[in-house]
Formats: C-alpha cells, sequence, structure tokens
C-alpha cells in the first residue's frame, strides 16, 4: 500500500532526477571557499486603541551557511557547515524564548569512478547549539551522526546524490533524558524514550541505507533556492519506514546587504514522532553578508 510518506519521497526524488539534465559546471583544481551569513529581525507592535487582536513581540534569527570544497584532479573533498539560530519575545514574558536551534556539519570525499560517478564516503553530524525550554536536551544531547561508503553522483557544485547503501547512524543523548523515571513519563508520546534510544542508554545505535541530495538553482537574477534530501531506512529495525529530513531555504536579494529568506524545513523520524511530519517554517528580511 503506497502511503503519503511514500508518495512524498517519490515526488522530491523525481524532482530531483527531473534536473539531471543541466549543464556540467565547470571546475578549477584547488580550494574553493565562499558563504554567507544573515540577520533577519521581526517586530510587531499595537497600541492602547488596537481593537484587532494580538501580542506584540520581537523575534530574530541568525543563518550561517559556510561551504569549503577542495578538487585535486579526480579527487573531491566538500564540506558544509550551517548554523541557525532563532528566539523570539512576547509582550509581557521576562525572557527570550528559543524558536530555531540547528548545528550542522556535512562532508562528502569522492574518488573518480567514470562519467559523473565516484566512489565516495560521507560524514554528517546534527545538533543543537543552546538549551530546550524543558531543562533536559543541550548542546549535542541530542546529536546525530551518519557516516557509510557509496556512490556519488555529481554533475556540478549545484548539484549531486550520494548514496550509500552501508550506512550508520547513531544518535547520542545525555544520560538524564532516559532514566527510567524520564522513560516512563514519555513511553505514551516517544514509544520508549527520547529520540528512540532506550531507558538508562545514552546512545543509540543503527545499519542501514542512506541517500542524500543536494540541489541549488537560481530562479531569477536575485533569486535562488537551495534544496537539501535525507533519506534514511535502518536494516535492523522497521526498514520499511524510511526518515525523511527535507530543507528548502529561499534567498531573495534586495540589493548587496539586503535580502529576504524564506526556510522550510519537513522531517519524518518515527523514532521521535509517529503521527506524522514535524514541520518548520521561517520568513523574514533583514542583513546579509557574503564572504
Amino acid at each position: 500500500m503506497m502511503t503519503t510518506k511514500r508518495i512524498l519521497v517519490i515526488v522530491m526524488m523525481l524532482s530531483l532526477a527531473f534536473t539531471f539534465a543541466q549543464d556540467k559546471e565547470e571546475v578549477k583544481d584547488g580550494w574553493k571557499k565562499g558563504g554567507n551569513a544573515s540577520f533577519t529581525i521581526n517586530q510587531t507592535a499595537f497600541n492602547n486603541e488596537w481593537t484587532g487582536g494580538g501580542i506584540a513581540n520581537l523575534a530574530g534569527n541568525l543563518l550561517l551557511n559556510y561551504d569549503f570544497n577542495l578538487k585535486q584532479g579526480d579527487f573531491i573533498w566538500d564540506n558544509k557547515i550551517i548554523a541557525d539560530y532563532g528566539v523570539n519575545k512576547n509582550d509581557g514574558d521576562q525572557n527570550f524564548a528559543k524558536t530555531n536551534d540547528r548545528l550542522e556539519f556535512n562532508s562528502l570525499a569522492g574518488k573518480k569512478a567514470k562519467g559523473f560517478w565516484y566512489y565516495s564516503g560521507y560524514f554528517n553530524m546534527k545538533t543543537q547549539m543552546d538549551r530546550n525550554a524543558d531543562g533536559l536536551s543541550h548542546f549535542f544531547s541530542p546529536a546525530y551522526f551518519q557516516a557509510g561508503p557509496g556512490m556519488l553522483w555529481k554533475k556540478s557544485d549545484n548539484l549531486n546524490v550520494n548514496i550509500s547503501p552501508a550506512a550508520a547512524k547513531m544518535t547520542m543523548v545525555h544520560a538524564h533524558y532516559t532514566t527510567v523515571a524520564t522513560a516512563l513519563e514519555t513511553a505514551f508520546n516517544n514509544a520508549g524514550g527520547y529520540y528512540g534510544v532506550d531507558a538508562n542508554k545514552t546512545s543509540r545505535f543503527e545499519i542501514g541505507a542512506s541517500v542524500r541530495g543536494y540541489y541549488k538553482l537560481n530562479i531569477a537574477k536575485n533569486i535562488s533556492m537551495e534544496n537539501v534530501l535525507g533519506l534514511y531506512s535502518n536494516y535492523l529495525e522497521e526498514a520499511k519506514n524510511v526518515d525523511v529530513d527535507y530543507t528548502m531555504n529561499l534567498v531573495m536579494t534586495v540589493n548587496k546587504f539586503i535580502t529576504t529568506n524564506l526556510v522550510f524545513q519537513a522531517i519524518y523520524d518515527d523514532n521521535v514522532q509517529r503521527n506524522g511530519f514535524q514541520v518548520r517554517e521561517a520568513f523574514g528580511a533583514g542583513l546579509n553578508f557574503n564572504f
């Protein structure tokens, strides 16, 4: 039976496949480095006579995206760092509350095989930088790691798909997450612990298949869209359930220093949420710096 999740996965993969007809981008040997940092701020205020409802608030978000890639003959090594952090404060609140927190590092190495294909190995790390409101989750708790050998299809720096049939995945959390008392409190929501880690343990190991795709395109002169898709199936447990992590970052440039950003992210992981996709969307205008 075709589920909604499987249909979405197929649509995402087909949309990547339809882009394969683009011209090859010529890349010279050596390091290619660059990135951007953007700061967006949103503010809403109402006077005493305002009758339409609403709460005055102030929100800010800082996004850092940096690439450092190496090409040396038939060897390539691509690296990307993403740091994304946002806060919000409603009128009447004493403190700012975290609205967004993501720290991610991707590394992908490849040795030319034939055509656009490379023998490859990849590493991915995802975590957060600050405490959550629950006081339990914090930097490197939880932390996710993936690594494995495979085959890379790379047509340019803006378009690639990496397939790894033997990818290891590890989830790590602090011990205070998974004490018996804590695990029992969350059993109804998480089916046996935090982020799939069992009671009285601090890590969870998986081995499975991974597909990771990256596609960046220029929609117009001042509008670019970056798409990142990650799929993972655990051979050791419920292999038919595919974890999905899709992120779209749309950047609309007003001038050299001012941009508008739209970020959309959809995650499905049945170790964390069994009721459907987690969805995040953020939109704002602010300052942008390229380096």
